[in-house]
């Protein structure tokens, strides 16, 4: 039975909700403790780090969970519900430090609210994505949910990265501790809500009966699974590019960009990329599907994203102020990152059946628990390496006049923000091109295979 448009629209609407909480605490978590509450770039870099690691745990447990789970109301629909409540509180808390502490008492605080934030989110992140194995029938339904999905989650982060810093100016007037506060709990809400009605909405119709696996049968089925490796490896490398930036991005325009109004340029840029990654997911990926494979597009996104890294790169030494100029790479980086977003999430479904046809079982939560925990490590990574930079360069609320930072500074700033991103990027598709073999014909065969095996 084909999903209905209902099923398909809020299954969207719940992803707009959980990527605008994810993008929040992703592009503005070191920002807000760093910069606007004064705690050590590498202490925060150090905590978004750990808190990764604790993940390495965390993530794959949760998948076997919600695996084992049985309810009437089907497999991943409680923990999809219970995990958005509780991370919704946690996302409020989080920017919302109270104002009597400081020092330790400061850094202990984002330390917990971090970590809680990243166990809740996983709990409602994890049944998310896996429900796309479970109410789809693979081929081009599977890909075209996949594709819709993820263009509304770019529609959250896009949505959040535009307006997030205008927003908090207004919410706290002029007050940037006040306005994080205000917005956070305003995203908080919007997420439930959303999530809410996707609960209310969509229903599992996969009728595939697996006994749960083990912790130990699922570090084993993911071992087993090469393709799935493959790509939540390329996956981290192709996330941890676009967060070394993402991360830098608000310090750019403070700091090198500089000038009062900066926010206004800042949000300007985010609008135009944001409008762009939308189109990307939405139109142009879709567009260019219909006349080469979908690999073939992912590997088109990868010569985009590192040509816009290159041309960043050379306007580093030739004019890094003129707003209109960035506009260029930016155009080209922020289609590339929103067709690899839509293909890499196509790409992992498919393994999950590669990895029944190859093991005997059917890992939906497993494989995505994998998803789940790699975006959060490419963040992490990428926060620390951020904290790094600002740490190197000097670049902080305390700097007396932001707009006269050293030429050190804003160069190295600059370096950290395009040859890395290029060297993850450049890794990435050597992976891929090394050891993913599902092609379109390859899916066809093994779906096949399972039908017959079904039977």
């Amino acid at each position: 039975m084909k999903l209905s448009a209902g099923e398909k629209v809020t299954y969207g609407l719940g992803a707009v909700g959980k990527d605008m909480v994810y993008m929040l605490s992703a592009s503005y978590i070191l920002y807000y403790y760093q910069d606007i509450l004064g705690v050590s770039a590498i202490a925060m870099g150090i905590i978004l780090m750990a808190a990764r690691v604790f993940d390495a745990f965390n993530d794959p447990i949760m998948g076997v969970v919600v695996a084992k789970t049985k309810t009437k109301w089907g497999k991943f629909r409680p923990w999809l519900f219970i995990g958005t409540v509780l991370n919704a509180i946690v996302l409020y808390f989080m920017f919302a430090a109270p104002p009597t502490l400081d020092g330790k008492g400061l850094v202990a605080y984002a330390a917990i609210t971090y970590v809680l934030w990243g166990v809740t989110y996983t709990m409602m992140d994890i049944p998310f994505w896996s429900m796309i194995p479970a109410f789809t029938e693979g081929g081009k339904e599977r890909e075209s949910l996949s594709t819709l999905a993820r263009s509304c989650a770019g529609v959250g982060s896009a949505i959040v990265t535009i307006i997030t810093m205008k927003c908090v100016y207004v919410l706290g007037q002029g007050n940037e501790r006040a306005g994080f506060k205000w917005f956070a709990t305003i995203i908080a809400v919007l997420f439930v809500v959303f999530i809410l009605i996707a609960c209310m909405t969509i229903r599992e119709k996969s009728t595939v009966d697996v006994d749960s696996p083990s912790v130990g049968e699922m570090f084993r089925a993911l071992l087993q699974n090469d393709q799935a490796m493959t790509v939540v490896i390329a996956i981290v490398l192709i996330n941890c590019s676009l967060y070394i930036t993402s991360n830098l991005l608000i310090y750019f325009f403070k700091y090198d960009f500089g000038g009062a109004e900066w926010y206004n340029s800042y949000t300007l840029f985010n609008t135009f990329g944001g409008a762009i990654q939308i189109l990307s997911m939405m139109i142009f990926f879709p567009l260019i599907r219909k006349f080469i494979s979908a690999i073939q597009v992912f590997y088109v996104s990868f010569v985009m994203a590192i040509g816009g890294y290159a041309v960043l790169l050379i306007l580093a030494f030739v004019n890094m102020s003129n707003l209109l100029l960035l506009f260029i790479p930016g155009f080209f980086i922020f289609t590339a990152f929103g067709m690899l977003t839509v293909l890499t999430t196509v790409f992992l479904a498919n393994t999950v059946d590669y990895g029944e046809l190859k093991n005997n079982r059917r890992d939906e939560s497993v494989i995505f628990s994998m998803q789940t925990f790699v975006v959060k490590l490419a963040s992490g990574v990428a926060a620390l390496i951020a904290s790094i930079c600002l740490t190197v360069c000097n670049l902080s609320n305390d700097t007396e006049n932001m707009e006269a930072a050293a030429d050190s500074s804003v160069f190295g700033l600059r370096l950290t923000m395009t040859v890395l991103p290029i060297a993850g990027l450049l890794a990435a598709i050597f992976l891929f091109g090394k050891k993913y073999i599902l092609t379109e014909e390859k899916i066809r065969e093994i779906t096949q295979k399972i039908e017959e095996k079904r039977r």
